[in-house]
C-alpha cells in the first residue's frame, strides 16, 4: 500500500493523489500539517529519498523566512524544526515500502506505481 504525506490544499498534492486513486491503488493519506511526522519518521523518509533536510525545506514559506533564513542549522536541527513545523515539508511525499519520492512533478509517483 502507498502512503501519502498530503496537504489537500495543495494542488500539486492533490493531483498526485488524483494520480494514484485513478490507478486503483489504495493508499493511506495523512495529512501532515493535522499529524506531523516525528523526527524518526523525517529521518527515514530522508533516507528513502535520499536528501539532506535543507533539500525538503520549502524556503517561501513565512515560517522560513522569519525564522530559518540565512541560519546554518546541523541537519538534526532541521529535522526537528521540520517536526516542529511541518508547513516547512515539501510536498506531496508518497512513500511505498523502503522507496518514496516527491510528488513535484506529480508525474514522480509513476515510479512507485
Amino acid at each position: 500500500m502507498l502512503k501519502i504525506l498530503h496537504n489537500p490544499r495543495c494542488r500539486k498534492s492533490r493531483e498526485t493523489l488524483t494520480l494514484i486513486q485513478e490507478k486503483g491503488i489504495e493508499v493511506e493519506i495523512v495529512e501532515y500539517l493535522k499529524e506531523a511526522p516525528s523526527v524518526d519518521e523525517l529521518r527515514s523518509i530522508l533516507e528513502m529519498l535520499q536528501l539532506n533536510p535543507e533539500q525538503l525545506l520549502r524556503k517561501g514559506e513565512a515560517v522560513f523566512k522569519e525564522n530559518f533564513k540565512g541560519k546554518d542549522l546541523t541537519k538534526d536541527e532541521w529535522i526537528e524544526a521540520m517536526a516542529s513545523n511541518p508547513v516547512l515539508i515539501e510536498r506531496p511525499i508518497v512513500i511505498k515500502g523502503n522507496r518514496a519520492v516527491i510528488g513535484r512533478p506529480p508525474e514522480n509517483v509513476k515510479e512507485l506505481l
